[in-house]
């Protein structure tokens, strides 16, 4: 037990409550698998969250090991090399072991990485991944029946190559031994909610606090993905119209003003994004200046009559009532649930 710190004690300096630790050691421990030209950015929000979480809770809550398939030091696509603790044939006893890939992760999975994964597998190691990592995973099998998350930029050939797999376009996504994740800062909230769920709340916005973020980003969430990644650079007129609607956010422009401008009559708009997004141009429009809203109400301080206005919405009353259809719950009432 902590002893209780003296009332003067400042409050970035007392330990913060912790859940107690479970029975399993193994269960603080995580590995980070590198390979070839792995994203330097999200393995390093990964490890760095960890870290953090022992500096501010005054416990060693984790553990990690690097590990490379051949125990040599693994590249990043920055070009910084790290030196691994151990190769992937002397895997040490850990929790999850987390595959990191990067650019080009087809031509470093082979046949000695799947044979590998697979035994650590059948031996009940959970399996993670981050950013192009689960391509990893999804090659050797080990995804058959889990949802998978996976950077926004693979999202389109990975559905092509493997269409009876789940792939969703979520943060990322813990589906019992499995833990995938996208990429660029997303693994720092992943380790976040991992933390929350064995620490406490208090661990996980204690390391959240430090880093300065504005708030924790949750599993339900969802990448942003660029239309043109979305639906392929085929369809230009339709990310023309994309385009437009993300810059007439304050000032909406009507469906005729937008037809006129990418030059289609308002029945080929309509077909289009029913066929590539499933869903109406209105509607869409309505949903960029409706997620909009919603970062401004969680990154800044405006407030709700401000967001109303910047958002292009014509009185409080039309916003609050889309904004509850559309989130299940009002805007007044957004910051005060990510608080809480």
């Amino acid at each position: 037990m902590h002893p209780q710190p003296h009332p003067d004690t400042p409050v970035s300096s007392r330990p913060l409550p912790v859940q107690p630790d479970p029975p399993d050691a193994a269960h603080s421990h995580f590995g980070f698998l590198l390979l070839p030209d792995f994203s330097m950015i999200a393995f390093v929000n990964a490890v760095e969250a960890l870290r953090m979480a022992n500096y501010v809770s005054r416990r060693p809550l984790y553990r990690w090991s690097v590990l490379t398939p051949d125990g040599a030091p693994a590249t990043g696509s920055n070009g910084l090399p790290i030196t691994p603790t151990a190769s992937l044939d002397d895997t040490p006893a850990m929790e999850t072991l987390f595959v990191c890939g990067g650019i080009e992760v087809r031509r470093h999975v082979n046949g000695a990485l799947i044979r590998a994964l697979t035994r650590l597998a059948r031996l009940g190691m959970t399996l993670g991944s981050l950013c192009t990592g689960s391509y990893a995973l999804v090659k050797a099998g080990l995804m058959n029946g889990y949802r998978c998350a996976v950077h926004w930029e693979n999202l389109s050939s990975l559905r092509e190559e493997f269409s009876a797999m789940t792939f969703t376009e979520d943060l990322f996504v813990t589906d019992r031994d499995r833990i995938t994740c996208s990429g660029g800062t997303a693994p720092l909230y992943l380790m976040l909610d991992l933390m929350a769920r064995r620490y406490g709340d208090a661990v996980a916005a204690g390391v959240s606090e430090q880093f300065i973020l504005d708030r924790i980003r949750s599993a339900t969430e969802k990448q942003h993905i660029p239309m043109a990644a979305r639906i392929g650079v085929n369809r230009r007129e339709l990310v023309s119209t994309a385009q437009l609607m993300e810059a007439h956010i304050e000032d909406p422009l009507s469906f005729d003003q937008i037809a006129e401008s990418v030059g289609l009559s308002q029945r080929q708009l309509q077909r289009m994004f029913k066929e590539y997004l499933n869903i109406s141009p209105t509607r869409y429009y309505l949903w960029l200046r409706l997620r909009r809203a919603r970062e401004l109400l969680l990154q800044t301080d405006m407030s709700v009559m401000s967001v109303t206005v910047a958002c292009g919405f014509q009185s409080p009353c039309h916003f609050s009532k889309a904004y509850r259809s559309q989130f299940g719950h009002p805007p007044n009432s957004e910051r005060r649930r990510a608080r809480a």
